[in-house]
C-alpha cells in the first residue's frame, strides 16, 4: 500500500452504529461467533485502543496483548469509550509516521502500513458485525472498503487462514464489494439475528 488511508468516515461510522445500540440488545448473537453483541462492542474498545497506540507507534499492554487472550466486554460507560477510542484511532493514523516503520498490535511486530490495513479491515468487518447484529443499515467508507477487499483478496484460503479469517465463502463475482469482502473475511453475507 502506497497511500495513507482517512480513518475518520469509518470510525464516525462504527462510532454511529454503536451509539444506536438499546441495551436490550447487548446480549443478542452476532456474525461473530460465541460473541454477543456486548463482547463485540468490547472488541471493538479494545482493538481501536490497540491499533491507536500502534499508529501513535506507543507500544504496550494495548499492543502487545493478544484480542484471544480474554473474550472482550464493555465497562459502564462503554459509549463514551468506544467513541474516544474510536476518535483517537483516526487521529494517530491521520500522521503520516504512523504508516511508515514497524510497530506493533495483537502482539505481533508489523510494518505501520500493514497495522493500517488491518485496523481498517478490523473496522469494516466489525460495523458490518454490529450492523447486521442490531438490524441497522450499513454504508462503510467507500476508500476502508476498498481497503479492507484488498487485503483479504491477498489471504490465500486454507487452514492458515485460522485466526484472523474463517474459510472463503463463496459470493458472486458481481456482487456488491460489501458482499464479497464479507464473503472473503468467512463471513455470509446474508447472515441475520434470527
Amino acid at each position: 500500500m502506497d497511500e495513507t488511508v482517512d480513518f475518520h468516515p469509518q470510525t464516525r461510522a462504527v462510532a454511529h452504529l454503536a451509539a444506536a445500540v438499546r441495551d436490550e440488545q447487548l446480549t443478542d448473537p452476532t456474525p461473530c461467533e460465541d460473541f454477543a453483541v456486548r463482547n463485540l462492542l468490547g472488541h471493538l474498545t479494545g482493538l481501536a485502543a490497540a491499533f491507536r497506540d500502534a499508529g501513535r507507534k506507543d507500544l504496550g499492554p494495548t499492543t502487545d496483548t493478544s484480542p484471544d487472550t480474554a473474550k472482550p466486554d464493555i465497562g459502564p460507560d462503554w459509549r463514551a469509550e468506544l467513541a474516544e477510542n474510536l476518535q483517537e484511532l483516526a487521529e494517530a493514523w491521520r500522521a503520516p509516521e504512523a504508516w511508515t516503520g514497524d510497530t506493533r498490535a495483537g502482539g505481533l511486530d508489523l510494518p505501520g502500513a500493514v497495522a493500517g490495513q488491518i485496523a481498517m479491515d478490523e473496522l469494516i468487518l466489525h460495523g458490518w458485525d454490529l450492523a447486521r447484529a442490531t438490524g441497522q443499515p450499513y454504508a462503510p467508507d467507500p476508500a476502508g472498503l476498498e481497503v479492507a477487499h484488498a487485503l483479504l483478496a491477498a489471504s490465500p484460503d486454507g487452514p492458515e487462514r485460522e485466526g484472523m479469517f474463517g474459510p472463503i465463502v463463496p459470493v458472486p463475482a458481481d456482487a456488491p464489494l460489501l458482499d464479497r469482502v464479507v464473503g472473503l473475511s468467512g463471513r455470509r453475507p446474508d447472515w441475520t439475528a434470527g
